[in-house]
């Protein structure tokens, strides 16, 4: 036996032997543009991370923590498209682990892996869209305020909430969040094939269900946590690299790390700094509300 055989035996030091590598992205949170004090998920902002993930060689996996009731269609689809390009040109297995919610937009994402698992308790499916909106003309009328809105083009604004609903602008949307849903049926197709096994009216109706009924929809592949799927299929020794980014407080502020622990304010950031700090006081109530219906 040689002298590296022997040493990589050894439980410590730089020559032991290391276990099989899963990089893990964790994509939590509501899809899209997010406000000054609040990030969502975007292209963007997951891009590099993903890069990170995929750019270790002889891994055995990538995998993803989904935890999102969903949110921008387009975001969603740029971002599930991005990791099976970098699947495809680094020919690595993705994992999908739906945490809380993988929903709408967010199952979406998991969709964009080999392999989907989540926990019994698990929110998956609402594979639908939805819009809405407040009708307030009433409410002005009564309080004696006149509505003046000037368009060029009869279709500019079809759904102002401060005039009455019109029946084209009705159909407009249906129409359009037609369009949207045939795309999010199409990925679901393509992704998850003869796994599916509900009726497809069922399945594309924006229900969701928790972890079992959508393994028996096939929805999913299996119930479980990341750690003890990882294990079982690579072994005991399996080292989960978790790809972070920077998140912190100062740079959702427009703060970035200077020389030493000094931070310095980008540019463009003064003016927005004491904006962002009266912001942080309020309560988030489009969060709060993405959150309850589960995505759109």
């Amino acid at each position: 036996m040689s002298l590296k055989s022997l040493l990589a035996k050894l439980p410590f030091g730089p020559w032991r032997k290391a276990g099989p590598l899963v990089s893990v992205v964790r994509l939590t949170g509501v899809i899209g543009q997010g406000g000054p004090l609040r990030s969502g998920l975007t292209l963007a902002g997951v891009a590099p991370l993903l890069e990170r993930a995929f750019a270790p060689k002889d891994q055995k996996a990538v995998a993803l923590v989904v935890n999102s009731p969903g949110g921008s269609p387009v975001q969603s689809a740029l971002i599930a498209k991005r990791i099976r390009d970098l699947a495809e040109e680094k020919k690595v297995p993705v994992f999908a682990f739906c945490e809380d919610a993988a929903a709408s937009g967010g199952y979406w994402l998991a969709c964009a892996a080999d392999e989907i698992w989540a926990d019994e308790s698990s929110i998956v499916g609402s594979i639908g869209v939805v819009s809405s909106g407040f009708g307030l003309h009433g409410l002005i009328e009564r309080h004696g305020i006149e509505r003046r809105l000037y368009t060029a083009g009869d279709k500019k604004v079809l759904l102002d909430p401060f005039s009455p609903e019109r029946e084209d602008g009705v159909a407009h949307l249906k129409a359009l969040q037609a369009d949207v849903h045939e795309a999010f049926k199409a990925m679901v197709r393509s992704r998850r094939g003869t796994r599916l096994t509900g009726p497809e009216e069922e399945l594309f109706s924006g229900a969701f269900w928790a972890g079992r009924r959508a393994l028996a929809l096939g929805l999913i592949d299996g119930l479980g946590d990341i750690r003890s799927v990882m294990r079982g299929r690579f072994g005991e020794k399996v080292r989960l690299r978790v790809v972070q980014q920077e998140r912190g407080m100062l740079r959702r502020l427009g703060l970035r790390a200077g020389y030493g622990n000094a931070p310095a304010l980008e540019a463009g950031a003064h003016e927005a700094f004491a904006d962002a700090l009266v912001a942080a006081a309020r309560t988030s109530l489009d969060d709060w509300a993405a959150w309850a219906k589960l995505g759109r």
